[in-house]
């Protein structure tokens, strides 16, 4: 990157992609999984808004590195201490080439007091300070210092300067501290990194180049790969000129706080692929679990006895409309099977409806039934992120049980509006009932000719009795009515039980519909919203990778 133009347009597009990604994910992950990017979109927000005419450039290095005296030779007069123990100040210096007061914001954001702040008023009078106009300069504590104050001042400002110059010396340029706990921190950071190997005037020219190639293998070694690597020197003003020309260039292409932004995305993005993994499946979850969570569901909420209820109420009602109509009312005097429910009829209301639906009476799930949602309910949430990254499976798992509270309430309320299909009876009952009392009435007038015969012959009265052969055809009538309709009712019955079938296999798969509804509805959309957010969350970190 260090050679590369960063575009303005495309860094501001992965930042809001950043921001996009942010968004979607802050109510499923961790907080501490997301705090680095957080911090990166402020700070970026934060660093665009003031002057991109001026160049933040850190000096940092450890104790004894000569890294104040650099900031003092550069300056071209003594502005830092230069300290002789441990430690020596916690605050930053800075010097800027140029009229102080554009560049006071951006100090005032880095966080440097004014009081430790100085100009190269000389940048003004065109003599050679002027190709560092807009420079602002940092000499940063000692990041080894023995206060822990110091160490924390020093990471605050390495993540807001634009560019980092590494002051490291020919005793402990491979220190550990160094490479571990920051260069290689900074491994996507090569574009906008200068390492500096100071006090070089003690080595002899050989030497020097043989200790520039071992800092240069640590430095691939730390991911810096194409780092520039300058051996420099406080005491010889000649062996400055290498990193004044370097510093000069940063400052004539005012490209690196877009490129320290470009470089700080780069690592956020390759740290948030941590969570961020293949395409969901998310038809996969209907498919595989919503039919074992219809089952359990459909358990808990009574489909199995309801369905019986069903099969028990059409034989109820059939017998009732077609049955020998002397025995019908003693009939009616048994309790209808879906009445006893509270489901005689469907409840109907429609999808803004706020009016109460009253409660059946199923009955309640038991313990296993309960356990067995359950389990199924976590199945849902297991099976959506299999193929996820594990910080996504909390998430799901939350989402997934998130209205398990209410779905007893709208296993019921779905239960009592599904219609049963028991409204309307078949049409051929009504005509098997007249039939009946066509039947009846045969009977009763065969019974009434009896009677009346024998009330007759009481009275020594002529007999009125036709025969058919040598039946009588009053007693012909009375048998002919009694023994149709019995055997009316003894036909019909093996139809009526298949009907009783046929309205158990119809009310269960309407229940069985109206319960994967609320599952959807209850479980699994809560559980694709996770899907979809993740989803939109990758797809946005594909734009902050620039993929």
């Amino acid at each position: 990157m260090r050679n590369e133009s960063v575009d303005a347009g495309d860094l501001a597009r992965r930042l809001e992609a950043l921001s996009r990604f942010l968004r979607v994910v802050d109510p499923y992950l961790p907080d501490g999984r997301l705090v680095t990017a957080h911090t990166l979109v402020e700070r970026a927000g934060n660093r665009l808004s003031l002057s991109l005419d001026h160049t933040v450039v850190a000096l940092a290095g450890s104790t004894g590195s000569g890294k104040s005296s650099l900031f003092n030779a550069l300056a071209r007069f003594k502005l830092s201490q230069v300290g002789v123990r441990r430690p020596t100040t916690g605050t930053a210096h800075a010097v800027v080439w140029g009229p102080l007061e554009p560049a006071s914001r951006l100090l005032d954001w880095v966080g440097v007091l004014p009081r430790q702040r100085f100009v190269r008023e000389s940048a003004l009078d065109g003599d050679d300070e002027a190709a560092l106009r807009g420079l602002v300069l940092l000499d940063l504590p000692d990041f080894d210092s023995v206060e822990q104050a110091h160490q924390l001042e020093v990471d605050r400002l390495l993540g807001l300067v634009d560019q980092i110059v590494w002051v490291v010396d020919p005793q402990k340029y491979g220190d550990r501290i160094l490479h571990q706990a920051y260069l290689s921190q900074f491994s996507t950071h090569s574009g906008v990194t200068i390492v500096v190997l100071n006090q070089a005037d003690r080595l002899s020219p050989g030497d020097t180049e043989l200790v520039l190639a071992d800092l240069t293998r640590l430095l691939e070694e730390d991911g810096l790969t194409g780092a520039p690597v300058i051996a420099t020197s406080a005491k010889q003003p000649g062996m400055l000129a290498e990193l004044r020309t370097a510093l000069e260039g940063t400052v004539a292409n005012r490209q690196a706080a877009l490129r320290r932004l470009a470089a700080d995305l780069d690592a956020v993005g390759e740290e948030l692929g941590a969570v961020i993994g293949p395409p969901a499946a998310e038809d996969e979850v209907d498919r595989a679990t919503v039919k074992q969570l219809c089952d359990s569901l459909a358990a808990s909420a009574g489909v199995p006895g309801v369905a019986d209820a069903t099969a028990g109420a059409y034989r109820h009602r059939a017998a009732a409309a077609t049955g020998w109509p002397l025995v019908r009312g003693l009939r009616r005097l048994r309790p209808d099977p879906l009445r006893r429910l509270h489901l005689a009829e469907p409840v109907k209301t429609d999808s803004v409806s706020t009016d109460v639906v009253p409660r059946t009476s199923v009955p309640e799930a038991d313990a296993a039934q309960k356990s067995a949602v359950g389990l199924t309910v976590r199945a849902v949430a297991e099976r959506a992120a299999a193929p996820l990254p594990e910080v996504w499976a909390p998430a799901l798992a939350t989402a997934a049980r998130s209205r398990a509270a209410d779905l007893p309430d709208a296993l019921d309320r779905a239960v009592a509006q599904t219609d049963l299909g028991m409204e309307r009876p078949p049409r051929w009952w009504r005509a098997v009932g007249v039939v009946q009392w066509i039947l009846l009435a045969v009977a009763a007038v065969g019974l009434g000719w009896l009677i009346a015969g024998y009330a007759l012959s009481a009275l020594g009265l002529p007999d009125i009795d036709v025969e058919v052969g040598t039946v009588p055809l009053a007693t012909l009538l009375l048998l002919a009515g009694l023994l149709g309709g019995l055997l009316l009712w003894l036909l019909l019955k093996p139809v009526i039980e298949a009907g009783a079938r046929r309205a158990k296999r119809r009310a269960e798969t309407r229940l069985r519909a109206s319960i994967t509804e609320v599952g959807r509805g209850h479980v699994v959309a809560p559980v694709r919203e996770v899907l979809n957010a993740y989803a939109q969350a990758r797809e946005a970190l594909g734009v902050v990778r620039s993929e």
